[in-house]
């Protein structure tokens, strides 16, 4: 029986990435690099999860002759730039630039009133969760959600199932009694990899990946309600166990 909802936060919550990436730009052209990532290179680079380690990758790629004796000035600049986006991404999201997606505000309400618990199992910093959020349902945010995951509590980024093996524990709760809400390959990767079933909501960024594995892909969450979620959840359940057997 479906007793908890488990939110990624980017892409998935909100198509927060178009905002990020002009936070990247911005960050480097306020750092002085002349680094410009424009929205096909941006694509790709999702695919590494988390800024830090994107911004690192795309770094090493670029100069491949790096000495490991550098590699202290290095984290050390790569968490200025980091702070820098951070900071800009924050004051898009207080400007009003982003809102959640279609459906999500509505299903959470109707989550909440039925006596579901809720958790957020994101790569993202706890800054942008807090700016998405306190802008989206209030100053009191947290107290809708059981526990929250996000890059200080869960090292390994996704497609690492680490972040939700920590909200299942938080939770108290099996997989076969949780649903996860992601919006691309490596989430529900990393969703499955810790037994649970997964709803996807692709954005642009990620409408290429490889979501065979998920319980249902669907544009956005305007026409879910918890009735369906229960039923689908059910019958992927049931679905896995009778292949367990």
């Amino acid at each position: 029986m479906l007793q908890a909802l488990i939110f990624d936060v980017d892409g998935t919550l909100a198509d927060t990435e178009s905002v990020h990436l002009a936070a990247f730009n911005q960050a480097f052209a306020e750092f002085g690099l002349d680094w410009h990532w424009d929205e096909p290179l941006y694509t790709d680079l999702l695919n590494i999860s988390g800024g830090k380690e994107r911004m690192l990758h795309y770094w090493k790629t670029t100069q491949p002759a790096l000495r490991e004796v550098e590699a202290m000035a290095l984290q050390d600049t790569i968490n200025r730039l980091h702070e820098l986006k951070t900071a800009a991404y924050e004051r898009a999201v207080n400007d009003g630039v982003v809102s959640l997606r279609p459906g999500v505000l509505r299903l959470m309400d109707e989550a909440l009133a039925d006596g579901l618990q809720m958790a957020i199992a994101t790569t993202t910093s706890p800054a942008n969760i807090a700016a998405l959020l306190r802008r989206a349902v209030g100053p009191d945010w947290r107290l809708n959600f059981t526990a929250i995951g996000d890059a200080s509590t869960a090292p390994v980024k996704k497609p690492d199932p680490q972040v939700y093996l920590q909200m299942l524990a938080a939770l108290k709760l099996p997989p076969a009694q949780c649903l996860a809400f992601e919006d691309s390959s490596n989430g529900l990767q990393s969703a499955t990899a810790a037994g649970l079933a997964t709803l996807i909501t692709p954005t642009r960024y990620t409408a290429h990946h490889d979501f065979s594995a998920a319980m249902r892909v669907l544009p956005d969450l305007s026409q879910v309600n918890l009735a369906q979620l229960r039923r689908w959840h059910g019958e992927q359940v049931r679905g896995g166990l009778a292949r367990s057997r």
